[in-house]
């Protein structure tokens, strides 16, 4: 059918005329205003209606078709896509214990990789379908030299390396650096993607009792430690971030004792508060990995490596090109994008916004329940009450939305199960939210041992 009750009034806000035309019909279609099968109003119709020429609605449509909200049948005209058969559109959330970012509201993320992409992809030479460089395109490193310089020091693009994702960056560190058998200091509890690492490398994790200058000057007293592997900025999964003093402290210790920094600052850009980075204390031999999946999408598999020289730079872009070849091009070119527009640091502070509201919402379902958690942060660390252990935890909440993993998973050499980690981020809406952490709250009132029953 033709549809006549859309579009609304919508051009009295600010911004491009065209994107609040794609803006609302998007808006239309997530309300169920417009259905699958609905034609649009003849373009030179709606402009007259609008009282926009004739090009901005053009382009207004042609945003919507490339967000695959309309289109084009020829003479027939403009019709609302109908629902995805493919199947694609509604895949599940699957539990796979990762910690995600929350889905921004009205997909702001999918929009934006939509747009960029189709921008890139219309306005560029082809290049970017090939095979690249070694440590990346000069472009894109030029791109991560920027951002670099904002979250950490001073950097030039000769010293920068893109990777595939955080991971193909810590991989790529660790083999390139050390040994079988060498020791890398970290916390009780570490991310277990680096514990995975470690392991498929032969190296030895060295838990320090907590991240402090004085606990790591003790470890070094004892035994031959050739790095130091930190999240400076709420760690995954204690959500502790180093203060400033700690920071210095720590550093003058590394460079002091001639040991490597490993600063894995995946959640630090989120922090609206943000503290030096501890690379920024011993730029010469520390290696500083900032990446996106953390802060914005996993969907982008992005991570820029500052190492601490140039031809250490160029002996990592040689071990990268050599297991997974490359950072996805396109990927990389969307980001360098985002960075030089400005629209990098407004994701962030979207994604930032979001995280408050789901925190807002923590704060309130687990009133007088200890539990860490940073005030720009995603996750909860949860110390188990008496009796409980964070298997049990999860265990009581097997069947529940919200993403629950135990301490045990990220423990180093013993460390106990005394805590759970709790992700706020993912697809899960709020109230799905407020209602998960409201069970989870009744589970750790009650006493232990009292487990859901059998049927």
């Amino acid at each position: 059918m033709t549809t006549e009750i859309w579009p609304p009034d919508l051009l009295h806000g600010g911004g491009a005329k065209y994107q609040a035309i794609a803006d609302a019909l998007e808006a239309a279609v997530g309300a169920g205003r417009l259905r699958g099968g609905d034609r649009l109003p003849p373009q030179r119709d709606l402009a007259k209606q609008l009282g926009v020429d004739l090009t901005t609605v053009t382009k207004a449509f042609e945003v919507a078709r490339q967000r695959g909200l309309i289109e084009a049948r020829g003479r027939l005209g403009s019709f609302v896509r109908e629902p995805d058969d493919t199947g694609f559109a509604n895949l599940p959330q699957v539990d796979t214990g990762m910690n995600m970012p929350p889905e921004l509201p009205g997909g702001a993320v999918s929009r934006a990789i939509a747009d960029g992409t189709t921008a890139l992809l219309r306005l560029g030479s082809g290049a970017r379908l090939q095979y690249q460089p070694p440590g990346g395109a000069l472009q894109d490193r030029i791109a991560g030299a920027e951002l670099l310089s904002r979250l950490c020091v001073a950097t030039p693009a000769e010293q920068v390396v893109l990777t595939a994702g955080g991971q193909n960056a810590l991989h790529a560190i660790l083999a390139s650096t050390l040994r079988p058998g060498d020791a890398i200091a970290c916390g009780r509890y570490v991310y277990s993607g680096f514990k995975a690492l470690a392991t498929r490398l032969g190296l030895r994790l060295v838990p320090l009792p907590e991240m402090t200058a004085a606990a790591l000057e003790e470890a070094l007293s004892r035994t031959a430690i050739q790095a130091l592997y930190l999240v400076p900025a709420n760690d995954n999964p204690t959500a502790y971030t180093l203060g400033e003093r700690e920071r210095r402290a720590i550093a003058a210790l590394l460079v002091h004792h001639d040991v490597q920094l490993i600063e894995d600052d995946a959640y630090g850009p989120l922090s609206a508060d943000a503290l030096p980075a501890v690379t920024s204390f011993a730029p010469d031999r520390a290696w500083y990995v900032a990446s996106t999946s953390k802060i914005i999408s996993p969907a982008l598999r992005v991570a820029y490596v500052r190492a601490p020289s140039v031809g250490q730079a160029l002996r990592l872009a040689a071990d990268v090109h050599e297991t997974a070849i490359m950072a996805p091009p396109i990927n990389a070119a969307l980001v360098s994008l985002w960075i030089r527009s400005g629209q990098f640091g407004d994701l962030v502070a979207e994604l930032r916004a979001e995280v408050r509201v789901r925190r807002a919402l923590a704060d309130d379902a687990l009133a007088r329940l200890p539990y860490h958690g940073h005030p720009d942060g995603y996750h909860l660390w949860i110390p188990a009450p008496e009796g409980w252990t964070g298997a049990k935890i999860a265990d009581a909440m097997r069947g529940s939305e919200l993403q629950l993993v135990p301490a045990e998973r990220f423990a180093v050499a013993g460390a106990p199960d005394l805590a759970v980690r709790v992700s706020l981020g993912g697809l899960l809406g709020h109230d799905a939210i407020a209602r998960a952490l409201s069970t989870l709250k009744g589970h750790l009132d009650a006493p232990a041992g009292r487990g859901a029953p059998l049927v």
